[in-house]
């Protein structure tokens, strides 16, 4: 093949160009750091930085994102149950003050003020928010878990409970009635003692069964069943032979105002004295000025023998469901939605808790592959309708003593003008201290049970405080794991992706001076021609 010095100089061109090429190649790279700037250049080292910037974008949403949002979450919630119990053992230690010293009118005063306004704070605790997400409410974030305001808002709640809610309080008989004429000690004064006809004996202590609902002042005018008849409340349970239903429009339950002309505890002691022995048929009381179902003592049994048999799958044994309507709501008050069944405005709220295994309503961050934490922790978990409940009992039983102690206060004020009238002061003092010492027997008791009561929820606010703490340090090992994750990542995306700056540089001079040769070669070579040689 003949070689010309055009095919040299065509050859001379091409060369020059692959070396100037290479050596743009090179000082690209040395400028942006980068091995390549365009996939086609190596397909492989593409792909695999695709992949690994897709990683990194996501460990780095879990570590900077998700991991801190949630680590925020569960230190409000620590915040908020600690001030919760410390609530709490305030409220313990109230309890504690009452059992163990005299309490006059004045620290009595001073106990119901402490304890109201603790109550009170232990709910406030619960309208924790973060970032305006409230942290007990489970998936309902935009609500708060009190009423911020008095509220007139009917719900019909019905409460899933068991043979465990079952409880015991101790009336005192302070009343007695005489053919159409009721007589009350604390009615009794310095100026109508005469006309009285109470004796010590007619004061006497009786132990009445009862359910104690969540709430209070309950409404009395609607009907919460499915049937006719205007029922203020539906009640059933499961017995041996399914599920028994009991209503006050078959007269199983009568609704007893307190302040009406029966006293429902007194009428429910009546009812047990005279079917006492007997097989008596199913009867409760509601009370809905105190939120309670008075049971007499039949019923109290029987309930007391439905217990859920673990042997069996039934879900229903042992259940009891109590349906009821609540209208007006006080400040403070806890919203029925977060806690039970309820329906209000034709909205139906939590319709799985009819059930026994009801869904929780738990709030999970995705800190990974198949890896999540839970970050909220539900009301019912820490915060209980019970604390209330509780303190009010004690708040009734110190009005009782009150009342009472103003009764003997009055009477000893009197001024008998007669034997006769001395007499039957005499016996009106005997009977109210002899009621005085039951009430005061009663407060202590309560007092008594407050402070195991107190402990208990304090223990519940411990155990919740446990979890929040095993959860937080799962997160704290997330987060060590996640970091050294984003570590790791972000070198092998540099050394995927970033060119090696000595090398490059070295090869960027190396390259400059073949560029620099083959000009200095070829220069030469095409000044040479045929004629040279003439």
């Amino acid at each position: 093949m003949r070689i010309t010095n055009k095919i040299i100089q065509n050859n001379s061109l091409y060369n020059i160009n692959i070396n100037k090429e290479n050596e743009d190649t090179l000082n690209t790279k040395m400028a942006t750091g980068k091995k390549i700037t365009r996939p086609s250049e190596d397909p492989v080292i593409a792909i695999r930085a695709l992949r690994l910037r897709s990683s990194l974008a996501d460990i780095t949403q879990y570590n900077d994102k998700n991991a801190e949002d949630a680590e925020s979450w569960l230190d409000v919630t620590e915040g908020s149950l600690k001030t919760i119990y410390d609530q709490l053992e305030d409220m313990y230690e109230q309890c504690n003050t009452g059992v163990n010293s005299y309490l006059s009118t004045e620290n009595r005063n001073a106990v119901v003020a402490a304890l109201k306004q603790l109550r009170y704070s232990v709910y406030d605790a619960g309208n924790a928010d973060y970032a305006g997400r409230s942290v007990f409410t489970g998936y309902r974030t935009g609500m708060t878990l009190t009423f911020p305001e008095q509220e007139e808002k009917q719900y019909t709640i019905t409460e899933a409970r068991d043979a465990t809610f079952l409880d015991d309080i101790t009336f005192i008989q302070t009343e007695k009635q005489t053919g159409g004429t009721k007589e009350c000690m604390t009615d009794i004064n310095a100026g109508n003692y005469q006309t009285s006809t109470l004796t010590e004996q007619d004061m006497s202590t009786t132990t009445i069964h009862r359910i104690r609902l969540a709430y209070n002042n309950l409404d009395t005018d609607v009907d919460v069943s499915s049937k006719d008849g205007g029922q203020a409340l539906t009640f059933k349970y499961w017995g041996e032979t399914g599920w028994t239903t009991m209503g006050d429009d078959a007269g199983e339950i009568e609704t007893v105002s307190l302040y009406g002309t029966d006293n429902p505890y007194e009428k429910m002691a009546e009812y047990n004295k005279t079917h006492a022995g007997a097989t008596a048929a199913d009867y409760a009381i509601f009370v809905p000025e105190t939120g309670e179902l008075l049971l007499s003592d039949s019923m109290y049994a029987k309930l007391n023998a439905t217990k859920d048999n673990p042997k069996t799958d039934n879900k229903d044994e042992g259940r009891i469901s109590i349906t009821y309507s609540k209208t007006k709501w006080e400040k403070g008050d806890l919203k029925p939605e977060h806690y039970f069944y309820c329906e209000s405005d034709k909205i139906k709220y939590n319709e799985e808790k009819l059930g026994v295994r009801d869904t929780r309503q738990d709030i999970c961050y995705d800190l990974g592959s198949n890896q999540d934490i839970q970050v909220n922790t539900l009301a019912e978990d820490a915060i209980v309708h019970a604390i209330g409940r509780d303190v009010d009992d004690i708040i009734q039983a110190i009005e009782d003593v009150e009342k009472m102690e103003q009764t003997i206060k009055s009477l000893e004020s009197a001024s008998p003008e007669s034997d006769t009238d001395k007499e039957t002061l005499q016996r009106n003092l005997d009977a109210a201290n002899k009621a005085l010492t039951y009430l005061q027997d009663k407060l202590k008791n309560l007092f008594e049970g407050g402070i195991t009561k107190m402990q208990g929820h304090m223990d519940r606010v411990v155990l919740a405080q446990t979890d929040l703490g095993t959860r937080g340090s799962k997160l704290d090992l997330v987060k060590k794991r996640l970091s050294d994750e984003k570590t790791t990542f972000k070198e092998l995306v540099k050394e995927n992706e970033q060119v090696d700056t000595a090398e490059v540089a070295t090869d960027l001079a190396s390259a400059k001076n073949a560029y620099d040769a083959a000009l200095m070669a070829t220069s030469k070579v095409i000044q040479n021609s045929l004629m040279n040689y003439i």
